[in-house]
Formats: C-alpha cells, structure tokens, sequence
C-alpha cells in the first residue's frame, strides 16, 4: 500500500477511542467530551498506554461509560456538559426541549399527564363544573319562577259533562264526566279527612314548599325509561293540576309548569286554601267532583258529618274509583269487578287508617272501632239515571269503550257529546208495555209463590243499518241493576229454529244414500215443503238413519209440546207446517240431517254470538239451549229481514268534542252477507205463517205483514217472542230469576202458574209485549211487505231411503250399539257445558255495549247439560220427553 494512503499512527495513549474508553468524567452520553474538556492539558494521556487497555470494543467502552455515569443509553447528559444523543437543550442532541408547560383556563385533557392520567378530572375541574350546574339550574330555576304567575282557579276548575243525545238530536242526560261538585269551606271539611289524605298522600303537606324533589327526581326517571309522567306530586301539585293547569297531559313540559306554580302558590297561598281547594276539586268517581258530591254520591250525607272511615274511603277513591269503587266498573274495564274492586279498596281504606295512627293524627283506640269497609250507597241513586235511561247510558258508554279509541279513564274526564241510537218514543213505548202488561197480569202480592221475581228484557233493531232503536232492561236502573236486554242467561228455545232451517236452505241435508263415504259437499237444498216426521217421542236418527245414542246407549226420544203428535197414521208434516204450530220432532231430525255445525254456522252468521252458544253436541241444540241476549236475537231476526245482509247491532251514531269529531259509526260501518236473499227471504215467508195462523197471532199488526216466532224452554222458566216487520226487528224475553246481588246461587225459577195462566209461553205476555210495543213505534210510518221469496230448494220426504245401509227400525232394547254419527260436529259425550265459555250466570261474558251484547235468550229446549232417559214424557209445550235435553222448546 502507497505510503500517502497510510492512516497516521495514533498516539500512545489511542488516539480519540481510547479517550473516550477511558473517561471517568462525569458525561454518560455515547460520546464521550474531547480532550481537553477539563481544561487540564494532561487528561488525554493519563489512562496509560494502549497495551493497559481494558475494555474489549467501543460497545462496553460505552456501557461501562453509561454506568459510571448512573445514566441509561438514553438518559440525557449532565446539565454542564455538551449533551449526548438526547443533550440539553443547548446541546446538539435530539431530545425535545422541556420548557416550562402554558397554562389552559380548562386543563382537559390534562397537560403534564400521561395515559389514563390525562383523561381523569382533576378534582378543581369537577367541583367547579358541580357548581357551575347547580348555579345555572337557580338561575333557570328563578327565572322560572319569576314568569310564572298563579293561575286563575275560576277558569280552569270547572270539569265538563258528557252529553248523551237521542237520535233526532235532543238531549237525553248529563252524565259520566259532569261537574257534580259543591264548593265547601275549609271549616266544613272533617279534620279526618284531611289527615287521610296527608297521611296517604303527602305527610309532610303542612311543612313543605309545595313540591317533593325526591318524588320529583323519581317522576322524571319513570319518564326517562319511558314511563308514565306520574308519582312525585304533593298535594299542593294535584291542587294546581286539578284546579288550576287547563292541560292534564303526561309531558315533560306540563311537568315543568306544574312545579313551578306549585312552588309559587306553596309561597304565596294559605295551607288551608290549598287543601280546601284541592278537596274540592278532585274527582272520587260516580261523576262526583269534589268532597262533597263525593260524599252524597257514595253516603248520602254532608261531608261534614262523615265518620274517620268513611274519609278514609274517599281517600281510597282519589286513586281512581274506576277501579275501587266496591259497586265495580266492568263497563269501562273488565277487571274493575265489584269483587277485585272492594278488595282494592279495603286494602287502602285499612292502610290510610293505619297511617293516621302512625303519624299520630288518629288514635289507635279509634283505629280499632273500624273493622269492615264502610258500605256505599248504590251508585245509580242518581235520578237523573232512573227508568231506562241508566240503562242505555251504560250500554253507550261499553260501546265507546269497546269500540272507539277513547279510555274509560278519558270519558271519565268528561268533554264528550254523544249521539246515540236511541228512539226516545220507542223507549218509552217498550217501557210502557211492559209495564201494561206487568200492572195488569204480575201480582208478587197475590202470588208472592208464581210472581215473584219476574223479570223481562227486549231490544229492537233496525234491520237496514244495525241501529239499536229501543231496549228494556228492567223496571229502573237505579234499583234493578242488571240489564235485561242484555246479557241475563235465559235460554231462547224454539226462537232458535229459524237458524235450522235457515241452514237447511243454504247448505242443504246431507245424502243418506251416499253412506259415510260422502263429502261434506254433496247435500241437497231443502224446500220449506219438504216433510218431515211430527210424531211425539219420536227416535231421533243421524244423517244415515242410524240411531243416535248418547255415550251410555241411550236412544233420543225427541216429544213435543204437550206430547202432542201431528198428522197420525203418517205424522208426516211439512216444514212450514212445523214451524207454525212449533214442533220440536221435525226440526230436531232436520238439524241431524243438515249436520249441528252447519246450524251453528247460520245462528254465528246471522249475528248471534259464539260465546252465548250452547254446545253442538246433542240434538237438542237445534231449538234453543243457547242464550243469546235479546239485543242479539233481535239483530239475528234484522237479518232475515234485510233479505240476508247481517249488520252488527250497535248504540252510538257520532261523538264529539270541543276538538271536533271524535268517532262516526257510519265510518266503521259494514254489512256482510249472511244468507242469500232467496234463504233468507224464504225464512220469512215461513216465520209469517207463524203469526198469521199459528204459534204467534197475538202479535199481528193492524195493515202489516208480521213475521216471528214464539219460543218456551223446558221446565217453563223462559218465554219469547221475537218477530218483525221491514222496518223493525224486536225481541222479547220473560223469565223469573232472583238476582239480587246478595244472591250467591242465582237459579232461574219455573213459571208454572205466573199470572195466573197454567204456563207461560211464548205467544202469551211476551208476544202481547211485543204487539202492544210494536203497534206504536211503528205508528205514523208507512206500511211495507216483504219481498216475494223466490221457489228454493227440493221437496223431500224424511222417510229412509230402501237402500240405506243402516237399519230404520232400531232394536227395542233400551241400550243398543251406539253409531258413530258421521258429522263432525257430534259427540258422544254430552259432558260439554251448555254453552262455550259462558254458563248462564256469567254476567260478565261478550258484553260490549252494542256490538258485542251480551247474551241472553231462553231456549226451547234444554236447561241441562246431561240428557236424562228417553221414555220419559214431558208435561210441558216441547217438553215432554226428553228430559233436560230433550229440550221441549214450545211455541
């Protein structure tokens, strides 16, 4: 190698490397200080020479450096010194230069802090966020308080009526949501009941400043999770809301006001005005705003003068008396029974009286003279409710319920005017009749053992929109509280048999030649000419001809009223024939024939309810043992009047209120087609020889052709007449049944010898109801016929066909081999209850006012579930044979 490419020798002591190898100052940097850098001249030569060096290569000549400097590899260099990789911040490193931190009026994220540390909120920031809240919420709280004023109580304290109308548009009554209140003075209201309410619902009402922040933040939560705006409310708020804020709505917003005129007017108003106020303006239900409408609607006395329990009670009722009034509101809900009411209300009525003694304002002496709820007056004591009119208020009032949008809670709050159906001369007209009839035949004094508890119910309908024109529910709806037009359980007997024969020409009989192999589709259409047995205890047979048997063997012996056969040697009677004079036999065999499920289907189709149906199951079912009410059996005959077009009865037309128009029936209203009109047209023909020249002459109208037919059921405990005219369907029922309240086993009660007649029937009190009624309702309109029914169906003759399979002269023993019966609709177990889902004291069962009313009905056939021997002869029309289902449904 060329000498000039040479590096130079180093000097002895190895040059700038062994330097900086053998450095002891204080510089920790990977570099170590140049020589010299102590100001001594020696320093680069006083480590010795290179054979001394100790160290291996650059890498521990740095570790040992960065060791003896208490430093790491990459902690910064000594203030004094030049600085390493990571010098001061005059050196020439690159660490970033560590001046003093500028300070931010909010310190957040925090400057000085690393990781989570940054996030967290120092304490100074946190407490003076707290204070800044709670200083805007004074603030807003101020001048909230400062804009509001107290409002005029005379403006706002008055609640409104409902208005009910008649149909031609005047008013009928002023009820439900009144203002039924009388002013009273602080004086006047007992200490009691003040001290119930406190200790109920505010305890510390006497010390407070109107509002309850606890109650208040638990209001606003509910709210927060979607809840209802309700809780946290003093009495003074109820007071402001009740008497004072035109708006009862669950928002936010009315929350608001509401507690900032009730922290006011907690500041600004006597203690005593305000419990006064708040007394008198509450509402306690039964139309009673107020303590003392209250106490005349539930005690009939001056507030005054009640007792400590019975303020106790009325404290009870501020909860809602919808569902704690003890009489009940299932009108307005289902589940406000009088029974789950009172037992709502004891256990308040006993907690308020517990508190008073706990907050020291009742003795426990006193506590203990009070054992047993307080009993109330009954509500109806309102006269204005007397008569009928209770009764159509109530039916109005569960059509609104039940079929508009508005809450039994809203049309408690009043506001609403509603136009119902009801003919005010046809009301007074029914309620006229009956009480003709009643005056002049039912003398409970005379016959206290026949004429007691007589009872009758009616409806009438018009046929062409559904409108319920009439009822009557009983003598007056202030002492007889059960509504007899509608639900009541009494069976409808041979008034059903219509339904038969309708079916018999709509889906006719099914072909016994064609044996268990035919399909439900291959019938024949039944002419009203076709005949059919009218022979007394005769032996009823399925489709096929094969015995009908229950599930111990036992044959059917169907009898007819009065065990009377028609048309001997033959008894062969024609169904029109059959009709007339009511025999069971012909109709019973013509029901097995058509099939019990296709009988059911025409009484669901014309209108009559499924709940108030008996079972299907037993051959008796085809004249009556169901119990529709009479507004739906009224509405079932409107259907063969409208040719077939079934509408569903109902009692209001129109509401409004002050927001206009609230609900229209016409806008909800439909008609479906029940029957053809060549069916239903050919019922009627069949139902005009009825009152022409058979069971039902007492009802014919003078210049009007009248169809209808009578019914009795057995045992003689209801009778009926229903029948009508183009214009006009009307129903009638008659029985006996004790329905006092008090009463735990309701029975209905035979009529044997019920004014003064041996037994009542269908064509007697009932159908001279019906004509005297009908006669001047329909006074002043026109006369109109019925259509022409066109020729239906094929004459047939019940007599079996020779090639049946099953035999037609059933053995004599009194047990054969049942026969499975082919239609699906049969059972062999006549252990299935009388009707669906409701028995005959389910008062509650499908009552809606109108749509849905109730059931009610007497039936013509069996009062009993369970069929008793056939060879047993009935005494009574329909009766004869069968036992209790035998149904011996009479005219």
């Amino acid at each position: 190698m060329s000498e000039h490419r040479r590096k130079p020798s180093q000097p002895q002591g190895g040059g700038r490397a062994a330097a900086r190898r053998g450095q002891t100052g204080p510089s920790s940097g990977r570099r170590a200080a140049p020589r010299g850098a102590t100001g001594s001249p020696s320093d680069s030569y006083e480590s010795g020479g290179e054979e001394e060096r100790p160290y291996t290569g650059r890498a521990e000549a740095r570790r040992a450096a960065q060791r003896s400097s208490g430093g790491g590899r990459r902690r910064g260099a000594d203030a004094t010194g030049p600085g390493g990789r990571r010098g001061g911040p005059d050196g020439p490193g690159r660490a970033r230069a560590s001046g003093p931190v500028k300070k931010r009026f909010i310190d957040y994220p925090r400057a000085g802090k690393s990781g989570a540390g940054r996030w967290m909120p120092s304490w100074k920031l946190v407490t003076g966020l707290f204070i800044g809240f709670c200083g805007s919420l004074v603030a807003v709280a101020g001048i909230g308080y400062a804009m509001v004023s107290v409002p005029n109580i005379a403006d706002t304290a008055t609640a409104q009526n409902n208005v009910y109308y008649w149909a031609d548009g005047s008013q009928m009554v002023a009820t439900g949501g009144e203002t039924n209140r009388q002013i009273i003075n602080y004086e006047q209201i007992p200490p009691a009941m003040r001290y119930a309410v406190i200790s109920q619902e505010n305890k510390t009402f006497e010390t407070d400043s109107g509002v309850d922040p606890r109650g208040i933040a638990r209001a606003f939560l509910n709210m927060a999770k979607g809840g209802q705006t309700q809780g946290g409310s003093t009495i003074t708020q109820q007071y402001v809301k009740n008497a004072m804020l035109d708006d009862q709505s669950q928002t936010i917003s009315r929350k608001f006001k509401e507690i900032f005129v009730a922290i006011k007017v907690g500041a600004t108003v006597d203690k005593k005005k305000i419990m006064a106020g708040y007394l008198n303006s509450a509402y306690y239900g039964r139309g009673a705003y107020g303590i003392q409408a209250a106490a005349r609607a539930y005690f009939n006395k001056d507030a005054e003068y009640l007792d400590p329990s019975q303020c106790a009670f009325l404290a009870a009722m501020l909860k809602g008396a919808t569902y704690y009034d003890p009489a009940g509101a299932t009108s307005l809900d289902a589940a406000a029974t009088p029974e789950a009411n009172t037992r709502r209300a004891t256990a308040q009525w006993s907690d308020t009286l517990n508190k008073e003694v706990k907050y020291g304002h009742l003795s426990a002496t006193e506590r203990a003279k009070y054992k047993t709820l307080p009993k109330a007056q009954n509500p109806r004591s309102n006269t204005r409710l007397s008569g009928q009119i209770g009764y159509l208020v109530d039916l109005a009032k569960a059509y609104v319920i039940n079929n508009t949008k508005i809450t039994a809670n809203q049309l408690q709050q009043g506001g609403y005017s509603i136009k119902t159906t009801f003919d005010k001369k046809k009301v007074n007209a029914l309620e006229k009749a009956v009480a003709e009839v009643r005056k002049k035949k039912i003398d409970p004094k005379l016959r206290p053992k026949t004429d007691t508890y007589v009872q009758f119910g009616g409806a009438s309908v018009d046929p062409s929109t559904g409108a319920i024109k009439a009822i009557y529910g009983g003598e007056d709806a202030t002492k007889h509280f059960t509504n007899n037009a509608d639900q009541t359980g009494a069976q409808v007997g041979s008034t059903f048999k219509p339904f038969v024969l309708a079916a018999a020409m709509q889906w006719g009989v099914k072909d016994p030649g064609l044996g268990s192999s035919q399909s439900q589709d291959e019938r024949t259409v039944v002419s009203p000419k076709s005949l059919y047995s009218g022979k007394n205890k005769l032996k009823i047979k399925n489709y096929d001809h094969s015995v009908w048997t229950d599930k111990d063997g036992k044959e059917w012996l169907q009898t007819n009223d009065g065990n009377e056969s028609y048309n001997p040697p033959s008894y062969k009677i024609d169904l029109r024939e059959a009709m007339r004079e009511s025999v069971n036999s012909a109709y019973v065999q013509l029901g097995m024939d058509v099939g019990l499920d296709k009988v059911e289907q025409a009484a669901l189709n014309a209108g009559i309810l499924k709940t108030s149906l008996a079972s299907s199951n037993f051959p008796s079912f085809s004249i009556g043992t169901s119990d529709p009410s009479a507004i739906r059996m009224a509405g079932a005959y409107a259907t063969f009047a409208d040719s077939g077009q079934q509408h569903d009865p109902y009692s209001v037309e129109k509401i409004t209120s002050k927001d206009g128009t609230v609900f229209e029936h016409r806008s909800v209203a439909k008609a479906k087609e029940a029957f053809s009109s060549e069916v239903a047209d050919n019922v009627t023909d069949v139902l005009k020889t009825v009152v022409d020249k058979g069971t039902g002459t007492a009802a014919q109208l003078t210049g009007r052709e009248v169809a209808g037919k009578t019914g009795t059921t057995d045992g003689n405990k209801s009778a009926w007449f229903v029948g009508y005219t183009p214009q006009l369907s009307t129903s009638i029922g008659m029985y006996r049944l004790d329905d006092d309240a008090s009463n735990k086993s309701r029975t209905f009660l035979e009529m044997y010898g019920t004014g003064g007649e041996k037994k009542i029937h269908g064509a007697s009190f009932p159908a001279q109801i019906w004509h005297d009624y009908m006669e001047q309702a329909l006074a002043g309109t026109k006369a109109e016929p019925f259509p022409t029914p066109e020729p239906i169906g094929k004459v047939l003759n019940d007599t079996p066909s020779p090639s049946a399979t099953p035999s037609t002269t059933p053995s004599p023993s009194a047990s054969p081999t049942p026969s499975t019966s082919p239609s699906p609709s049969l059972s062999s177990s006549p252990t299935a209850s009388p009707t669906d889902t409701c028995g005959n004291f389910s008062w509650n069962c499908g009552n809606n006012g109108g749509t849905d009313a109730g059931s009610t009905g007497g039936a013509t056939g069996t009062t009993s579930p369970t069929p008793t021997a056939t060879n047993t002869s009935g005494n009574t029309r329909g009766n004869g044979n069968g036992g209790i289902f035998a149904g011996q449904n009479g005219g």
